[in-house]
């Protein structure tokens, strides 16, 4: 008598009678889902920020990787066809976790098993990572916008392997399981969010997307950011400082006699005192380059003919620019404007036909170093002042 085995090195009888059971649950029990079909990358042309391909062309294989130094996929190409299969996953709640980091979506990934068979005979190939699902059951016909179409969900598949509950009693699979995230307005998806949405001429994107409401949300807590807080360091401008005469220690009177001196505690609003001279409010980004107290000071880029005593003076041709006081004798310099705007604005953001005109740049080495845009002629060329030393010392020829 032969021995029972389930188990064949060929798939025979059992194995089809058991696929074909499997895939009827599917048809019965399981959800419809647009597949989008990934063919591969694709290269854009010279002078383009994005591919632009022929429909069902594309010269680099959907197992070719675009970029080999960082192993990425950025520009991704999908079939102009969409493919149905029936897939079964369990639902779940999507909670937010309001952690120190921000808030976070927790159960957003989810676990959807395909019949393995009826997807290769439909899709010609197996479910790949890039593919990317559309999932009709869970559109939404209330938007809370002025959306007059259902929204779409969209997942992309990043990851697949065999389901281990998958496996029958002949010992081969029958289903596959894909791991899916949901979709974000990124440059791999420009094909499929490009696509008409069907409220009039907008796009998916135009309807999906929360890009443009992340970057709104960025540029007001900027905006807010500014008006806190316009300038680095800190702000001793409203801190009064009380001279102090160097010799006797006293406050520092205007004329006040040699055999009359007094003290702090006969200092009231008619008193009239010298200006500081030197900073008392010493720390970290404290220096402004504005006199204390509120004195007048005038600024330019030579020091006047005939100064009073105790006099301040801002050079605006030192960088940064350079307060000083004279003390009868000589300029001495009291403190650099230091404190900076926070922004990393350059002259081509504030200057007409600029998005910020009116707002005030950052002004020190470091920054118009990075940040250095100009040009300057040289035997005739053209060059950058700003080059990588690559560039600067490479050969050339002399002819």
């Amino acid at each position: 008598m032969p021995r029972l085995s389930l188990y064949r090195p060929e798939k025979g009888n059992d194995f089809r009678f058991l696929d074909k059971t499997i895939n009827e649950q599917f048809q019965v029990g399981g959800t419809d889902i647009f597949v989008h079909k990934y063919l591969g990358p694709v290269n854009p042309a010279a002078g383009e920020s994005s591919p632009s391909v022929p429909t069902n062309t594309n010269p680099i294989p959907e197992l070719g990787i675009q970029d080999l130094v960082f192993l990425e996929n950025r520009d991704r190409h999908y079939d102009s066809d969409v493919y149905q299969l029936r897939g079964i996953y369990t639902m779940q709640d999507i909670d937010f976790n309001l952690s120190q980091f921000g808030l976070f979506l927790q159960n957003d990934n989810i676990m959807i098993n395909f019949h393995l068979s009826s997807t290769v005979n439909d899709l010609g190939r197996k479910i790949m990572p890039g593919d990317v699902f559309e999932l009709p059951h869970l559109k939404d016909e209330y938007a809370l916008d002025e959306a007059t179409v259902a929204l779409k969900r969209f997942y992309v598949v990043t990851d697949v392997s065999r389901a281990a509950s998958g496996f029958s009693q002949t010992w081969y699979p029958h289903l596959l399981r894909a791991k899916c995230q949901p979709l974000v307005d990124s440059q791999e998806f420009k094909e499929i969010l490009d696509a008409p949405s069907g409220d009039g001429n907008k796009t998916l994107r135009d309807v999906m997307s929360t890009y443009q409401q992340s970057i709104d949300i960025n540029k007001a807590i900027l905006a807010q950011a500014e008006l806190d807080v316009p300038l680095s360091g800190y702000d001793t401008s409203k801190l009064f400082t009380v001279p102090i005469d160097p010799a006797t220690g006293l406050v520092d009177f205007v004329d006040v006699s040699e055999d009359f001196k007094i003290d702090s505690t006969m200092v009231d609003a008619t008193s009239v005192l010298h200006t500081p001279e030197k900073k008392l409010y010493v720390g970290y980004l404290t220096e402004d380059g504005t006199p204390p107290n509120g004195a007048p000071f005038d600024s330019g880029i030579s020091f006047p003919s005939s100064p009073a005593q105790g006099m301040f003076y801002l050079r605006i041709d030192y960088f940064p620019n350079r307060l000083f006081r004279y003390d009868g004798r000589r300029w001495i310099k009291f403190e650099d404007n230091v404190r900076m705007t926070l922004n990393n604005l350059g002259t081509e953001d504030t200057t007409p036909p600029g998005n910020f005109v009116g707002k005030s740049i950052r002004l020190n080495q470091k920054g118009t170093f990075i940040n250095n845009t100009n040009t300057a002629t040289i035997n005739g060329q053209i060059v950058a002042e700003k080059q990588a030393l690559s560039k600067v010392l490479k050969p050339k020829a002399d002819n």
